[in-house]
């Protein structure tokens, strides 16, 4: 009997609560999810629903306040800052709104950063990193710097920087907020070919319900409270 993939993400009745000036305030109530291997889901909720938060979690950013959160088979709930820091270096790659390139390094420096922890051997690292920048179609721009590229090449930096790690999960917060629609659907083409072409899972974090059908699930979140029949 064939023992089925390891999910990529588990989260098992997670809270996130904070105490502000008393009062307990709830981000994320009891959410149950499972991503996949090779699955790209979209988590979509209008502002300050709680999709951050459940991202930072998945991600090792914020610890939940309960519940268990287990990413490709590791078991995350209680695991200290310099564990979490681990984790993410070898498990996650993000993609932030902003994109969130340094602005005096290179593409490739750019990609190169991620690497600085020792996984590879350095003439590895350069290798992988150009080997994204083609793949991405920005092997001509590798020497440029970020101010020197369009809203679309800067997108796909920060897609091959996530990738730098061969992550198990990579998490995409609002990946087209600051592109028009042309440009919006040019990169999240580029994002389901990029994660189907490696078996990676995604969660892409959105509140545009024009970009779901790139993804193969829809999870809706309002107040901190997860839907995921949809």
């Amino acid at each position: 009997m064939t023992t089925p993939p390891t999910p990529a993400l588990e989260m098992l009745n997670v809270r996130k609560t904070y105490s502000i000036a008393d009062t307990e305030v709830t981000a994320l109530d009891h959410g149950t999810l499972t991503v996949a291997q090779d699955e790209i889901v979209a988590l979509v909720g209008p502002s300050g629903s709680g999709k951050t938060t459940l991202c930072s979690i998945a991600g090792g950013i914020l610890s939940a306040t309960s519940g268990t959160v287990i990413v490709n088979g590791e078991d995350i709930t209680d695991h200290g800052a310099g564990q979490l820091t681990k984790f993410r270096q070898q498990q996650i790659g993000f993609v932030f709104q902003t994109v969130n390139l340094v602005p005096f390094l290179t593409a490739r420096e750019n990609l190169l950063i991620v690497d600085e922890m020792g996984r590879r051997e350095r003439s590895k690292a350069r290798q992988r990193a150009d080997r994204l920048l083609d793949e991405l179609g920005l092997a001509d721009r590798s020497g440029s710097l970020p101010g020197q590229l369009s809203g679309g090449q800067r997108q796909r930096v920060a897609i091959g920087r996530a990738l730098m790690n061969e992550p198990s999960l990579v998490l995409f917060d609002e990946p087209t907020s600051s592109l028009d629609t042309e440009l919006g659907s040019q990169v999240m083409e580029l994002i389901r070919k990029e994660m189907k072409a490696r078996g990676t899972s995604a969660i892409v974090v959105t509140h545009d319900g024009r970009i779901t059908s790139y993804c193969d699930r829809t999870v809706q979140i309002v107040d901190g409270i997860l839907d995921v029949k949809t």
